[in-house]
């Protein structure tokens, strides 16, 4: 009888949640005010469980027991006995109808849960396994703050400065120009005259009317260090030209576009930065071809900030985003920040271990009317620095 090796996987289990945000959060686009994740564990034959995470923008996701179904008529299959190094490292060429997703949005979470699984078999964090050498990152304070009213705006960016971050990042993209530019206004008031400052647009603008609002913002003395999505993702000429007439700032796109769309936007040299998330073997796909061409990889949102480790792994990524969402309750011991930097664990893989609470409190199998969403906690940040004023 052939035994599975000890580093196959053997399992693997599933975790959904929803919840009421501590806030609305949002963008000139969308607006959000529950989370709708779950976390998928991956065990092996000697007792490691994977950790990854995925999430659902804008409905509710399947009762608990149909995704189980569904992970293992699709994905199980193609999993089990098998090592997670080997996975990792493989190759694909999708073609027709397989040119998708995982069902309920598996891929990412997927991804995760088997570095996390490999980097823990070969006892390093995930960077370390990665080939990383650093095991800090520069972080900035971001809002999703489009939907705030003027106080809560200004309270916020106020506590994030208060926590040490060295820049800020807010959303434009208002119809009304004054609006955005009174926005920048508060938020040099919150966070002082040396703070850096960059500004997300999600796609507001055409490219001339992008180049108008720069303008704007840069006579009203408002230097940035990056605009974010200003313009379609796929119009890469108007990127292009919009990087050419506002020297003194940087375009950062990507952030909408598949592994395939970052590659043509990085050859066709439309972008200054390129923007990536959390799926692990893409970013470090696109790291790759960004590190040839010289270009600078900026990690946007990470569920529970997961990023930090690709953050860490390749060269020239000069920020990591933190935008205080309050899902660190979800694991026993978040990413630590301070003075800037966000750190990577001495823990194998990626430090992270699901708390109890998720397990229980937090664990919700089926989906759950509004009024019976429990409210999530306030970002553990803030909350620190709440319970600290308290005693103070």
């Amino acid at each position: 009888m052939i035994k599975t090796p000890p580093a196959a996987i053997t399992d693997f289990r599933l975790t959904r949640f929803q919840f009421r945000r501590d806030r609305v959060i949002g963008d000139s686009q969308v607006r959000f005010e529950d989370f709708n994740g779950f976390a998928l564990e991956l065990r092996d034959g000697a007792g490691h469980w994977g950790l990854g995470f995925g999430h659902s923008m804008w409905d509710p996701l399947p009762p608990v027991a149909a995704m189980e179904a569904s992970f293992t008529a699709h994905l199980w299959p193609g999993l089990e006995g098998r090592v997670p190094a080997a996975l990792i490292h493989r190759i694909e060429r999708p073609r027709g109808g397989n040119q998708r997703d995982a069902a309920y949005g598996f891929g990412e979470a997927l991804q995760i849960a088997l570095w996390d699984l490999a980097a823990q078999q070969a006892g390093l964090p995930l960077s370390d396994y990665l080939g990383g050498t650093r095991r800090r990152a520069p972080v900035y304070a971001s809002g999703l703050d489009f939907h705030m009213t003027d106080a809560e705006f200004s309270a916020f960016f106020t506590r994030a400065a208060d926590l040490g971050f060295p820049a800020f990042k807010i959303k434009v993209g208002h119809p009304n120009p004054e609006r955005d530019l009174h926005r920048l206004d508060l938020l040099r008031a919150a966070v002082g005259p040396k703070a850096g400052v960059m500004v997300d647009a999600n796609e507001a603008w055409s490219a001339k009317e992008a180049a108008a609002r720069l303008s704007l913002f840069h006579r009203a003395g408002h230097d940035l260090i990056w605009v974010e999505d200003p313009i379609l993702r796929t119009d890469f000429d108007g990127l292009k030209a919009l990087s050419a007439a506002a020297p003194w700032t940087q375009i950062n796109s990507g952030e909408y576009l598949d592994v395939s769309g970052r590659a043509r936007l990085l050859m066709a040299r439309a972008t200054d930065i390129i923007n990536v998330h959390g799926r692990i073997t893409e970013v470090m796909h696109t790291g790759w071809l960004a590190a040839e061409l010289g270009i600078p990889v900026a990690l946007g949102n990470t569920n529970l900030e997961l990023g930090v480790h690709t953050a860490c792994a390749l060269p020239e990524v000069p920020w990591l985003e933190y935008s205080f969402q309050n899902y660190d309750h979800l694991v026993e011991e978040p990413f630590h920040i301070k003075g800037g930097f966000i750190h990577v664990p001495d823990r194998p893989g990626l430090g992270l271990t699901l708390s109890s609470a998720a397990r229980g409190l937090w664990s919700a199998p089926v989906p759950l009317r509004p009024e019976e969403m429990r409210q999530g906690p306030d970002c553990i940040l803030f909350s620190k620095t709440s319970r600290s004023a308290a005693t103070a």
